[in-house]
């Protein structure tokens, strides 16, 4: 469903089994930043009525999400780590080229966070099923749903705002080429990476 070339190695779990605490810090900034991209868009885009209506929710709902993993955090006895640089968007965004005209920026900016959304999906989803710890089970199996619809809406706006056949081949090309990141990837304690 997701469009994923390159699913995840199950054992990606197994690494992060041995460190919960970095997991849980690395996603509680991944929640953070969704909710900075979101209101990057409604800053960059303030004329597209529903995209801001839509970020401004998205925005709220991924704050919610923050909280919810730094609560994880909290119970257990931790407190919220550093940021950690997420070597897979850095990478990722090395995809499409800079410049061009304000609507492809966008475009290349909705395909970004979807694809985003995408993999953290499936990692929730591989979560859900191979942890051993339950509560973070049923954690990430709640996460999941969310994930799948930020996903599908970034991919409407996108071929809302770009031309469909357009969006359709670079979304492709953006799959093929974070398929080919991901096996690079994987082997660390973080969300994405």
């Amino acid at each position: 469903m997701l469009g994923l070339k390159l699913p995840t190695d199950p054992r990606w779990v197994n690494i992060v089994e041995k460190n919960i605490e970095e997991i849980l810090t690395d996603h509680a900034y991944c929640e953070q930043k969704a909710a900075s991209t979101a209101i990057s868009l409604i800053i960059g885009f303030p004329e597209k009525s529903e995209l801001v209506k839509e970020m401004t929710a998205l925005a709220r709902e991924e704050m919610g999400h923050f909280n919810m993993v730094h609560d994880k955090i909290i119970n257990r006895g931790w407190v919220l780590g550093r940021e950690r640089k997420d070597e897979y968007v850095i990478e990722l965004m090395k995809f499409f080229p800079k410049g061009g005209s304000r609507e492809t920026h966008l475009v290349h900016k909705l395909l970004y966070a979807a694809l985003i959304e995408a993999r953290s999906c499936e990692r929730f989803r591989l979560l859900s099923e191979e942890i051993d710890d339950e509560e973070l089970s049923e954690f990430y199996r709640n996460l999941m749903v969310s994930e799948a619809n930020h996903y599908t809406m970034f991919l409407k706006f996108a071929r809302k705002y770009g031309k469909k056949e357009e969006v359709d081949k670079k979304w492709e090309e953006l799959l093929e080429y974070e398929a080919q990141l991901m096996k690079d990837l994987g082997k660390k304690e973080t969300m994405h990476g």
